[in-house]
């Protein structure tokens, strides 16, 4: 049974797991704490997560009707992240694991992100896998557990930093991912025909800064938006960046050959992006997994799979750090 603490950024969670069908995985969001402020505040991302852990560890155990003595092995995420916010979650999970004699699992958060689709579907090697989140937006070729391939990243902005600078341009709220696609369903995704960047074949990278600008531009030049004219912005920005998502995702199973694609992070639980992969997919003959959209966001229960999939768990507890900018290429 492995105990997995996941507070890379905003969340704090916690997992215990046993299997793909016996687990328990709990999640406290600060995204209320942070509205006010229109974005991620580090330091207080960090003080919720030590008033939440001990009580979310005891919950997560407590649904499993577990306790410390059932535990083999405590995973944790120790990068790359907010360094405040890691450091909550390694602090507390090497505590945990030297006071009861416990081995302890480092974990990198994108491989938690790569596999989480997993928990549902039985995995294949090799696949494509693209990472979207507030963080991360990249495209990688899983050869196997631990061996990756860098195919495409993001130039400037991660597609949520995207969603959330689009969101505030229209004062919309926060986060904004899902603001964005609720005002969405009310809008006309073909009145703007927002710019999707780069779109040379010869490279997978991702850049977002003119489409973000391009809003920016037609905000700023509007002397009055109506809620109409609101939901018919989103509704083309959003369409705009799945664009960009799909084709980079795409071209990256043509180049490489793989009709596999899995799809995670906190971007993949968007519902346009969900319908346009899956009907997309289906057309091409690709082979799509997502998780579910639980399992989209940051949560403990995606990092004790990775574990038990490296099983890599050490006693060597100073050797245990976090790492903010720790990469897995």
């Amino acid at each position: 049974m492995i105990l997995a603490f996941d507070t890379s950024c905003d969340d704090t969670s916690v997992s215990c797991f046993l299997d793909k069908t016996t687990y328990s995985n709990v999640i406290s969001s600060q995204n209320e704490i942070h509205k006010k402020y229109g974005g991620i505040m580090p330091e207080v991302a960090a003080r919720k997560h030590i008033e939440n852990i001990a009580y979310l560890t005891k919950e997560a155990m407590l649904r499993m009707n577990a306790s410390l003595k059932d535990i083999d092995d405590i995973a944790v995420t120790v990068g790359p992240g907010l360094l405040p916010s890691l450091l909550v979650g390694v602090s507390f999970a090497k505590g945990l694991a030297y006071a009861n004699k416990v081995p302890i699992s480092p974990v990198n958060h994108i491989e938690g992100h790569i596999f989480a689709p997993f928990i549902e579907y039985d995995i294949c090697f090799p696949f494509v896998a693209l990472v979207i989140s507030g963080g991360h937006t990249h495209i990688f070729l899983v050869k196997s557990v631990g061996g990756y391939v860098l195919l495409g990243k993001t130039l400037d902005d991660a597609v949520g930093e995207a969603f959330d600078k689009v969101a505030r341009l229209l004062d919309a709220g926060y986060p904004g991912g899902p603001v964005i696609d609720r005002l969405s369903k009310t809008g006309n995704p073909d009145r703007y025909n927002i710019p999707k960047g780069m779109e040379s074949k010869n490279t997978l990278n991702f850049s977002f800064s003119g489409t973000k600008t391009f809003v920016k531009n037609l905000v700023n030049n509007a002397s009055y938006l109506s809620i109409s004219d609101k939901a018919d912005i989103a509704a083309s920005f959003q369409k705009a960046a799945v664009d960009i998502l799909w084709k980079r995702a795409y071209e990256a199973c043509l180049q490489t050959g793989i009709k596999r694609l899995a799809v995670s992070g906190g971007v993949s639980a968007n519902s346009r992006l969900r319908e346009e992969f899956a009907k997309n997919a289906e057309e091409c003959g690709i082979e799509l997994f997502m998780p579910k959209k639980e399992l989209t966001t940051d949560n403990a229960l995606m990092i004790a799979f990775a574990a038990s999939l490296k099983h890599s768990p050490t006693f060597n507890y100073s050797s245990i750090e976090a790492n903010p900018r720790l990469r897995i290429y």
